[in-house]
């Protein structure tokens, strides 16, 4: 977003940098990172707003299911909401978030990713931490079916990452890319922007090779690891016809971490050397100094699938697009506060929108 002149994103750009975070009081019944991390899981509830599913045919044969919720008013602006690895629209932290869109007057749309939707995809390959074409592909359709509304995005974990990466390689209008961080194959980085106003994103993973560092060599990281491997070796048990034939089969049912499967499954389905080089060039940490729409980042220094030194502080001191919410405790997408488990509240669910609607209703 160039702002030199264009009154309406310098004030936008203004209400970015007006904004305060709120503060996050972390509930002492859930001491820890890791209990912040599992009770943001099993506390939050899974509210139906009553979505709305549209399935979209994709230009390669396959599809993307997205959950529209109702529309607040006539005028709402649009929010899409990315959700983490192994996630969909029905994960508690994107129906509490949609709530929280609602309530401040604007438009949830929930972004299934390929195979995430409960029916597998139709072809040989999935979604990966660094895949933003799908995204500039939808992103390009609500602009066409919404061209006057406001739209933002918020992505969650996995999501974050897709989004901050996206919006890094919008950022970047000369079309290069940071030193060993390749193109993911979408063309022309000037349309890459797709209208948004403003974006969120909570618990990046912003360095791949270090998260997967932390997975791997720390028990609770491993416990996490197996309860994403069931779920992925699963989906891709599901399609063993159309992916035997490209990737070492035996290999991938051999995976024991996220690393190898992303050396046996993400990599070669994606166009990867192996898994290193796709957490390489998939981080969208590199990506941070490019971004040139308000982007509010919420992060936590105990977040247990990244080592605290990823925390991209002194990116966003250097970069005025970028708003930190960096708090010491939350966990990975846990934010939990309240008295007691009978009254938890969400705080980066909260934020997020409370930041959202300040740019998209009042910019």
């Amino acid at each position: 977003m160039s702002t030199s002149s264009d009154p309406v994103a310098r004030d936008r750009v203004r209400i970015h940098r007006d904004h305060r975070v709120a503060p996050f009081r972390a509930a002492p019944w859930l001491p820890g990172p890791h209990l912040q991390t599992l009770g943001g899981k099993f506390l939050r509830p899974t509210p139906d707003p009553g979505l709305e599913r549209e399935r979209w045919e994709t230009p390669d044969g396959d599809f993307i299911d997205l959950d529209f919720a109702p529309a607040p008013s006539r005028e709402a602006p649009l929010v899409l909401i990315l959700h983490g690895l192994e996630g969909s629209t029905q994960r508690g932290y994107v129906r509490v978030l949609m709530e929280e869109l609602r309530s401040r007057g604007l438009r949830p749309v929930g972004f299934n990713f390929r195979s995430c939707s409960g029916e597998p995809n139709r072809v040989a390959r999935f979604y990966h931490s660094g895949e933003t074409g799908d995204l500039t592909w939808i992103l390009g359709k609500l602009r066409e079916r919404f061209p006057t509304r406001p739209l933002g995005a918020v992505g969650f974990s996995l999501g974050g990452n897709v989004l901050l990466r996206f919006l890094g390689r919008a950022g970047r209008t000369d079309g290069a890319v940071p030193s060993g961080h390749g193109s993911d194959g979408t063309s022309d980085p000037g349309k890459l922007a797709g209208g948004l106003t403003a974006a969120a994103a909570i618990s990046v993973p912003f360095d791949l090779s270090a998260g997967t560092r932390v997975l791997e060599e720390r028990p609770m990281g491993r416990l996490y690891t197996r309860y994403f491997l069931r779920s992925l070796l699963g989906k891709a048990r599901d399609k063993e016809s159309l992916l035997r034939p490209v990737i070492d089969w035996e290999r991938l049912n051999a995976a024991r971490t996220l690393r190898q499967f992303d050396d046996a499954a993400t990599a070669p389905l994606h166009g990867f050397d192996d898994a290193w080089d796709y957490y390489r060039k998939s981080s969208s940490g590199p990506w941070l100094p490019s971004i040139r729409t308000p982007t509010l980042l919420v992060h936590a220094d105990d977040d247990p699938f990244m080592p605290p030194r990823s925390s991209p502080r002194e990116a966003v001191q250097e970069n005025p697009f970028l708003l930190g919410g960096f708090h010491r405790h939350g966990g990975h997408v846990g934010f939990v506060e309240g008295p007691g488990p009978w009254a938890p509240r969400f705080w980066a669910e909260a934020e997020a929108a409370r930041y959202l609607a300040g740019q998209l209703l009042e910019g």
